[in-house]
């Protein structure tokens, strides 16, 4: 086949996962996600497994070491199939605790430490960069399949160029479909349909070679059988050392590897898909391996002796001038490679953001957390630019290997380095008393004996560890050799680095649990993980402290974007029982708003953030009490407790909040009626008296006009005041008249900005407005609208009290609503006072200096209520800020 037409077909097939991941993406944003959460897809997403190593590497593993390739597919069958319920508690742990990474469930167990998220986070970074070129090297190696006898035009120049551009291309589609949301528990359903699509390619692609080397090339399955029967593949004998070695390090790696983890944990949106999953992806994982050993065996007798039987899946379609063939098997080689590749870029990216990139920052600026700060757009940028560094350094290592013999091995090694993980991981979700020292030690443990027994001795003698090293052992010390550690030589390499790491691991961790005791974060959370089925619901581990719930939400909006962390306050209001966007700063509340953080930027880092607010996190004796009973009637009673305590506790607050709107209102309708029997007495006043004066028979003509003019204006103040008393009564009762027309919003503006002017002309006002976004076509009563928009610039320009004043006008399109923003840079209005801002009979300043009656707010609420829409108060801004909410549908509008 050309090469020229592989590369078109290539381009075709990369364009057409774009679009089916943008297609995703779009159907998530709309709402319409059953099928993009089904257990198929989740199973599908799982096939990650299957890289580029095993696609075309399990059949050169078979055709050099017999059926012990059958081991890396036996691991994963067993866990799911036997230990479904252990997959099951790792998904719910990391529903509850909103877990990232599998960094983030070892720092979320162990007392939300960064540290061990960062070791964690080194040890995945340094055991997958091997691995990403190994898949960089498989697509190089088909690539130069096809075009080994290809014109010199079409001929690859360079290999190196190659795996360059791939790898680039990755990094861009990774970007665009990896890193849309901040939330890394907000599902990635672009990315995971095209991995969906990818399992299926390659299924498909190994199954059509199978059955064409069974089926075309052989006779038949008896054929088949007796062709394996006189192969050497026969001749294998078992090593049950070995075997069982290979199969527990393949069950290790489906739950430590960062990408499964990833696609496992994090991107599960029912955890009832796993028990869907046990039994369909061992199928699939059959599948995937049922004609490895065919296309081994007839690879063996039909090409020339040397060919390399990693690329029999290719070569024995261009062998046989099977060229449509030869395609398949080349775009299920790269799927395999590029589903991979994606998913760890993924997992990496945000590890190395959450644990590193964003603590770093922060511990640097001054101020933290409360420094203000678009702490969102830096973990955004973070992500990215950590795909980019991972997949350059999968490029780097490759160019430094040169696709040695190092690289085609480092697929099990990169297996025994994640696996350092597990003893943390099963520790930490079954033991208690497991703490974070126990969990560190055992991880650095085995992560220097693995770097030090098999991954530096990979790259060969006089390598990065010299001959003499690799002969002697490091000054001499022979039972420090790294293939012979303790004295023990003869043993298979890889098993010895397996066994030494996990066993030295596993007793660092042991021993260092033992002999410290965890903190009673470590406590609560052991509780929370050990006890997820028991406990859904977490245990609290903050007291009640000086978290201001206004600055906990100017923090929120700087990482999960204004829109976003407005809409989870006013959510969390509305559970307390309170309207607006401010809730109390509850333990309950400051722990859901913990863990929504941690789903941006990692548990350790959100509890670090969280804690410059609140007075730390602090544990009550009740809490203690709590973690130290395990009598399961105890905890229903206590559960059951607790419920009602959060009830009576809601029911409290509401009363304590009514009373005190009552309080406050009582004495503003006092100062109110006094405030109106002195703005209707002060014009009577001065009409009667001129009226008295112009009664005078020899009063000038002059003064009678002046005298005249002045009662006329008495007269408009008093019919206005009158007008608004009248229209807020009218518009209480829902009678008022509303003509309802089309308009354009920008208009409107424009017009309340004008007619505001006139309020304090003399002082100098900035706007600052986004003009293409208020062209929307709204329907609405113009006037009254109008209305309410003066009001809010004039209050802008009457009580804005920064030197240099501005106001900000946003305009934003919710679906069938509008929100219209008026924000300034003042002071704001103080939270006591913020809810009753709209009463009429609230007033927060002095008649001096609101030179007018008070009701403008409370007039401007009713409006929008008959309009249909509303108007709230929005804190967290840094000045007084007010949201306008109008329908845009004309129906809407005339049925308000």
């Amino acid at each position: 086949m050309p090469f020229n037409v592989l590369v078109v077909v290539c381009l075709a097939y990369v364009i057409l996962l774009f679009m089916v991941a943008w297609a995703a993406e779009r159907r998530a944003r709309a709402g319409r996600v059953s099928w993009l959460r089904s257990p198929i897809v989740y199973t599908l997403s799982l096939s990650i497994y299957c890289t580029a190593w095993t696609f075309y590497g399990a059949v050169g593993y078979a055709a050099r070491s017999g059926l012990e390739f059958a081991t890396i597919y036996l691991g994963p069958t067993l866990v799911f199939v036997g230990w479904w319920w252990l997959l099951r508690k790792l998904v719910r742990i990391g529903r509850t605790q909103r877990v990232t990474s599998i960094a983030d469930l070892i720092s979320s167990r162990y007392g939300k430490s960064n540290v061990l998220g960062v070791i964690v986070t080194l040890l995945a970074v340094v055991a997958a960069t091997p691995y990403i070129a190994l898949q960089l090297q498989s697509v190089v190696l088909s690539f130069g399949v096809f075009a080994a006898d290809t014109p010199a035009g079409w001929a690859l120049p360079d290999q190196g160029a190659t795996a360059l551009w791939v790898a680039a291309g990755l990094a861009l589609f990774t970007i665009l479909f990896g890193t849309r949301n901040l939330d890394a528990n907000e599902r990635h359903h672009g990315v995971v349909m095209a991995i969906a699509l990818e399992a299926v390619v390659k299924l498909l692609a190994l199954v059509a070679v199978g059955a064409f080397v069974v089926w075309g090339l052989a006779g038949g399955v008896s054929d088949v059988l007796d062709r394996i029967a006189a192969s050497p593949i026969a001749e294998w004998e078992m090593r049950p050392g070995r075997w069982a070695g290979l199969i527990f390090l393949s069950a290790a790696a489906i739950l430590t590897l960062p990408r499964m983890f990833q696609v496992m944990v994090v991107e599960n949106a029912d955890e009832r898909h796993v028990a869907t999953a046990s039994w369909a992806f061992p199928f699939y994982l059959f599948l995937m391996s049922l004609f490895v050993v065919p296309i081994a065996v007839v690879g063996l007798e039909n090409l020339p002796e040397g060919s390399n039987p990693d690329l029999f899946v290719l070569t024995l379609p261009l062998m046989f001038d099977r060229g449509n063939l030869a395609m398949l098997a080349f775009l299920g080689g790269f799927s395999s490679a590029t589903s991979m590749v994606i998913v760890a870029a993924i997992a990496l990216a945000t590890m190395v953001s959450n644990h590193i990139v964003t603590p770093l920052w922060l511990s640097l600026r001054e101020g933290g957390a409360r420094a203000p700060g678009d702490v969102r757009g830096l973990v955004l940028m973070s992500r990215r630019l950590s795909i980019a560094a991972v997949l350059a350094l999968g490029y780097l290592y490759y160019s430094f290997s040169g696709g040695s013999a190092a690289l085609a091995a480092i697929g099990l090694i990169a297996f025994v380095g994640a696996a350092q993980s597990l003893p943390a991981m099963i520790g930490g979700i079954f033991w208690r008393g497991a703490t974070r020292v126990g969990a560190a030690a055992g991880i650095l443990t085995g992560f220097a004996v693995w770097l030090y027994a098999l991954f530096l001795p990979s790259f060969g003698e006089g390598g990065l560890i010299s001959a003499q090293v690799m002969a002697e052992g490091p000054w001499g010390i022979s039972w420090l050799r790294p293939r012979a550690m303790f004295g023990i030589d003869g043993m298979d390499p890889l098993l010895h680095a397996l066994f030494w790491s996990l066993s030295l691991n596993t007793g660092a961790f042991v021993l260092g649990s033992l002999f410290t005791f965890p903190t009673p974060l470590e406590r609560l959370q052991g509780v929370a993980f050990v006890n997820v089925f028991d406990h859904d619901r977490g245990t609290r581990g903050w007291s009640r402290g000086g978290a201001e719930a206004e600055d906990l939400l100017t923090m929120s909006q700087g990482i999960l974007g204004a829109e976003e962390a407005q809409n989870f306050f006013q959510a969390e209001a509305a559970r307390q029982g309170k309207a607006g966007f401010l809730p109390d700063s509850t333990p309950d509340f400051i722990e859901r708003l913990e863990r929504r953080l941690a789903g941006a930027v990692g548990s350790a880092t959100a509890h670090a953030m969280v804690a410059q607010f609140a007075e730390g996190a602090a544990v009550s004796v009740h809490d203690l009490m709590a973690v130290a009973s395990e009598a399961q009637q105890i905890m229903e009673y206590s559960s059951q407790l607790e419920a009602k305590s959060e009830e009576l506790a809601r029911t409290a607050r509401q009363l304590r909040d009514a009373n005190e709107k009552l309080t406050e209102l009582s004495i503003q309708k006092d100062a109110f009626l006094s405030q109106i029997s002195h703005e209707l007495r002060t014009p009577m006043t001065s009409v009667r008296a001129f009226s008295e004066i112009l009664m005078e028979p020899d009063l000038p003509e002059a003064m009678r006009a002046k005298y005249a003019e002045i009662i006329h204006e008495e007269a408009i103040r008093l019919t206005r005041l009158l007008d608004d008393l009248l229209d807020l009564s009218v518009l209480e009762a829902r009678r008022a008249q509303l003509n309802i027309q089309v308009a354009n919003l920008h208009d409107l503006i424009e017009k309340a900005i004008r007619s505001a002017s006139e309020t304090r002309p003399e002082r100098s006002f900035v706007y600052h407005r986004d003009l293409p976004s208020e062209h929307l076509a709204v329907y609405t009563d113009t006037d009254r609208l109008v209305q309410v928009f003066i009001n809010l610039v004039s209050n802008a320009r009457k009580y804005c009290d920064s030197e240099r004043p501005e106001l900000t006008i946003k305009v934003r399109k919710r679906g069938a609503k509008v929100e219209v923003d008026f924000i300034d840079n003042g002071s704001g209005i103080p939270k006591k006072s913020q809810a009753i801002i709209f009463e009429k009979f609230a007033r927060l300043t002095d008649q001096a200096r609101a030179g007018g009656a008070g009701l403008g707010l409370a007039i401007c609420r009713e409006i929008m209520a008959n309009l249909g829409g509303s108007i709230a108060y929005l804190p967290g801004q840094g000045g007084a800020a007010f949201r306008v909410t109008l329908p845009v549908r004309r129906s809407m509008a005339e049925a308000a």
